[in-house]
């Protein structure tokens, strides 16, 4: 919670005896979890992607119909309220996608060395716990089974990123400590599992979710990159630009899936300007369900639509400037987002079809990620691309990381030796997939949603022991 109230100090039962937080204020920047108090209630501030509605007039809290798309009411309060308005903050800003890293950073210590017996071991504990994991870790919005993620495709990823991995490197899954050595394989999955369940298995997320609210607008060219970020030119360092895709300005495609909440944005394409001359907005506020206008309209850009539109009428550029869709096909997709042209051409140079044309060995010697960066959503053949996507960069960027005296197999075995209590691992383990780095803020700001990715983390551990 960032804001200036706690919901700890509110009741969420119901009691009078206590005073309202803060009156509500128009177009104030509030953060999930922030407390206003209306009419001897309190309100607290929907998660994403409703946050970015609690500040507009039309969802004011009690007012109307539709003020619970961004706030849900939680107490009662007894009317002695405070008047002034809250405080201006800077706008929070959401993470970052992950930038392509260097594989060939110096290796962890001796110690990050699978063993067989071990692994075995492992996979039987997973099989053994399927039901708890897809039941009560792999949810929608905490409740509801995810439709994308399902064990079926992780622990078929996970044997993949095992046995085969990428590059000489294995998805870790413990030593052969006789006591502790199943233990970090398990450590090490939750911390994966904790992470992916913020960044997309909440949203039920594969494709990138148009999430970055500009100028009051959902700007269509989000597809080319958010927060003034161009994922086409997320290029990989000098020594491996021959694995990075080249950007095809030809290339046309549509996302698998999109934000499901009312009004959310359809799905993100890309496509040459001869297909698309101009980009404007998704029009979250258009009442697309209208069979009395002439000819009658309904809501069928995806399914379970509820509203909004595509309204290209006129150009809107997004915060880097971009009005079109042109070569924009390199949004995040999987389970911890791979993004950018450099992170594509990895999959393709190591896993796909780069990897079968060199004459060397290739799981997906028919699947060219660089042609076709969208399977990895799209795939009904293949459902462990979504996990295996995100397994890669685990382990060529959170397994591999080894900066200022923090490595993170060393931290790993620290924590689980220590008897898993320590929450600085997790927290480290946060930063650098939020932020790039274990002790951030590190030019980016501080990690987002920090407490929900550690209580992801202790969740994901408590089921799997």
């Amino acid at each position: 919670n960032n804001g200036s109230s706690s919901s700890s100090n509110f009741l969420l039962e119901g009691s009078e005896d206590q005073p309202c937080p803060s009156l509500w204020a128009n177009e104030y920047n509030y953060a999930e979890g922030d407390l206003v108090g209306a009419s001897g209630r309190v309100y607290r501030c929907r998660g994403f992607p409703f946050t970015a509605w609690c500040g507009l007039s039309r969802y004011r809290p009690g007012v109307g119909t539709i003020w619970d798309m961004a706030w849900n009411a939680v107490a009662y309060c007894d009317g002695r309220q405070a008047t002034q308005s809250p405080t201006p903050r800077p706008t929070k800003t959401p993470k970052p996608n992950r930038r392509p890293s260097d594989p060939t950073r110096p290796s962890n210590s001796a110690s990050y060395k699978n063993d067989d017996s071990t692994a075995h071991k492992v996979f039987d504990i997973l099989d053994d716990k399927q039901s708890l994991i897809d039941g009560t870790l792999f949810l929608y919005q905490g409740s509801a089974p995810s439709t994308v993620y399902r064990y079926e495709g992780f622990v078929a990823g996970l044997r993949i990123m095992f046995e085969d991995g990428v590059a000489g490197k294995h998805f870790y899954l413990g030593n052969s400590d006789p006591t502790n050595g199943h233990l970090y394989g398990l450590a090490n999955i939750a911390a994966f599992i904790g992470q992916s369940m913020k960044e997309t298995i909440q949203y039920d997320a594969c494709d990138e979710n148009s999430w970055d609210y500009y100028n009051m607008e959902y700007p269509l060219s989000n597809a080319c990159g958010q927060l003034g970020q161009s994922y086409q030119d997320y290029h990989c360092p000098e020594h491996q630009r021959h694995m990075e895709c080249g950007v095809d300005p030809k290339m046309s495609i549509r996302a698998t899936t999109h934000a499901k909440w009312y009004g959310a944005p359809g799905p993100m394409y890309c496509g040459p300007k001869e297909e698309y001359p101009q980009t404007g907005i998704w029009d979250y506020t258009y009442a697309c369900h209208n069979p009395w206008a002439d000819p009658p309209e309904s809501c069928d850009v995806y399914e379970g639509q509820k509203a909004g539109r595509y309204d290209n009428s006129r150009a809107v550029p997004n915060r880097n400037g971009r009005t079109d869709v042109e070569g924009c096909c390199w949004w995040g997709r999987g389970v911890i987002q791979t993004t950018g042209v450099c992170n594509f051409g990895k999959l393709n140079y190591f896993l796909g079809k780069r990897a079968a044309d060199d004459g060397r060995v290739s799981r997906y010697p028919k699947i060219d990620f660089c042609k076709d960066p969208g399977i990895i959503c799209s795939s009904k053949e293949h459902k462990e691309l979504k996990w295996i996507a995100g397994m890669f960069y685990w382990i060529e960027s959170l397994q591999s990381y080894n900066e200022r005296g923090w490595n993170y197999i060393d931290e790993l075995h620290k924590f689980v030796d220590g008897g898993m209590s320590d929450h600085s691992f997790i927290n480290g383990v946060s930063g650098v997939v939020n932020r790039g780095c274990h002790d951030p803020p590190c030019g980016t700001g501080p990690v987002d949603g920090a407490h929900e990715r550690a209580g992801n983390f202790q969740k994901v551990l408590t089921t799997l022991r």
